[in-house]
């Protein structure tokens, strides 16, 4: 074995070695800093990645509070709606559940779940509680969301309630509609154009005659929609159906060219939504009618189970009038002479789900409008047998119908003055039928709708808001 002392490192390697020995530390000390400043740029990166995650979150859990906050304010002014109308029904218990007092009425809905841990709730606030006729109640709908971590968010929806007209045309067929006389005539006229009830109300003239009246159906097939020579001075709605006539007839304005139809003035815009009406509870019975009913000057309610009347009798209303006819077959009828006279002054206004035959003079409506004579049916939808309208005779008639579940069929040389609404609608003979477009304005049955309508940011408007609904 050689000893140690003979081995010996040459100069060179010697040289080398020691500066790598030296060299070795502050190499390893630039790779730590180098691979820590790569951790903290990826510490960086990954932070600001699960930030902007957070953020987004954030973001959209506030939107969908936001957007839940406006749909339980939607929920709740429809639920206001839905009361008012049931006032309208003259429905006792329409305020049962709300808090009423000086003509107002509040409410609060509680207890929604719309996430995990997110909740809801809805203040409404409404007034007046008991609306006239030309009165808007206001509605206001305060709703609140909260999710764990976050502040609530509220949302403030305001509505002006109207009333619609149910006779928002002047011939409305639900299913069916013919005009099978050689000679029929659509056209209008307004008997309030100044919508003044201190001003008499205006006849039906050929000087003061319009070309915008409506006529609507819902028939689907040709056969349902039958308009022969019609000469339509005014609008034509359908379901999805486009009308079709025959010379001389038109659909169009004054003018026309015979055999035309106006693409201008057929629309397939049809909407069927017609509530079933009750009649009005009480009044004073009648067994059999004398030769007057009502006192004038005066509102009365009478009822009877028919009104039957023959040869020459004749009935005369005074004052405003309200009778309901509760026989479920044949409500009324008027024969040979007889007659049912609405002098100037007076109006009449019937229920009744069973039949109308008006034959005889008919109704003689003395007033300008035909407002002054109104049929308000009560039949319901599927009870077996459809309500018959039947007029005969005369053929004179001047008044606004509401017959949802009717047939209606108008015999001989028919002319009518107002509106009319029934499931099918005929005219067997030559008519004239002139639209009132002031019954457009009529409000009576009519549901309450949505009139002006807004989310309320304003700061100023959302304050005093908030005194009369946050409570």
């Amino acid at each position: 074995m050689l000893a140690a002392s003979r081995i010996r490192i040459p100069a060179a390697r010697r040289l080398r070695l020691s500066r790598v020995a030296g060299n070795s530390a502050p190499r390893r000390g630039s790779v730590l800093i180098v691979a820590l400043l790569i951790a903290a740029f990826l510490a960086l990166i990954l932070g600001g990645y699960l930030g902007l995650n957070l953020g987004a979150a954030r973001l959209s859990q506030r939107t969908f509070d936001r957007g839940a906050a406006f749909h339980l304010a939607e929920a709740g002014l429809e639920e206001g709606l839905w009361t008012y109308n049931r006032v309208l029904a003259n429905d006792a218990q329409a305020w049962a559940d709300w808090q009423v007092a000086d003509g107002a009425a509040w409410r609060r809905f509680d207890g929604f779940t719309l996430a995990a841990a997110t909740t809801g709730s809805i203040k409404v606030y409404a007034q007046p509680v008991s609306p006239a006729t030309e009165d808007r109640p206001l509605l206001v709908a305060l709703a609140s969301v909260r999710s764990p971590g976050g502040a609530p968010v509220t949302r403030m929806l305001e509505v002006s309630l109207r009333r619609s007209s149910l006779f928002t045309a002047g011939l409305i067929a639900r299913e069916s509609l013919a005009f099978r006389g050689r000679n029929t005539t659509f056209d209008s006229w307004d008997s309030d154009p100044d919508q003044n009830p201190a001003t008499p109300p205006v006849p039906y003239s050929e000087d003061g005659r319009l070309d915008s009246g409506v006529i609507a159906t819902g028939a689907v097939t040709a056969a349902d929609l039958i308009l022969g020579r019609a000469q339509i001075h005014g609008y034509f709605i359908t379901l999805d159906l486009v009308p079709a006539v025959a010379e001389p007839g038109f659909i169009g304005p004054f003018g026309a060219a015979a055999g035309s139809v106006d693409p201008t003035r057929v629309g397939l815009s049809y909407k069927d939504d017609f509530p079933t009406l009750s009649a009005p509870e009480g009044g004073t019975f009648l067994a059999e009618p004398g030769a007057t009913l009502g006192t004038a000057g005066a509102r009365t309610l009478w009822r009877m189970p028919s009104l039957r009347l023959g040869q020459n009798q004749t009935l005369t209303i005074l004052g405003e009038v309200t009778l309901v006819l509760t026989d479920p077959v044949d409500a009324l009828s008027l024969a040979g002479s007889a007659a049912i006279v609405i002098p100037p002054g007076s109006r009449l206004v019937l229920y009744a789900e069973g039949d109308l035959s008006i034959g005889g003079q008919g109704i003689l409506n003395a007033n300008a409008s035909p407002d002054s004579f109104r049929i308000w049916s009560t039949a319901a939808p599927n009870r077996g047998r459809a309500q018959k309208i039947t007029l005969s005779g005369r053929g004179v008639l001047s008044a606004a119908i509401y017959a949802p579940e009717a047939e209606f069929r108008a015999t001989g040389n028919a002319e009518f003055f107002g509106s009319l609404i029934a499931r099918h609608i005929t005219f067997a003979g030559n008519a004239a039928f002139h639209h009132d477009r002031a019954l457009t304005r009529l409000s009576d049955h009519a549901p309450y709708r949505a009139g002006t309508w807004r989310t309320v940011d304003d700061p100023a408007r959302r304050a005093n808001l908030l005194r009369i609904v946050d409570r």
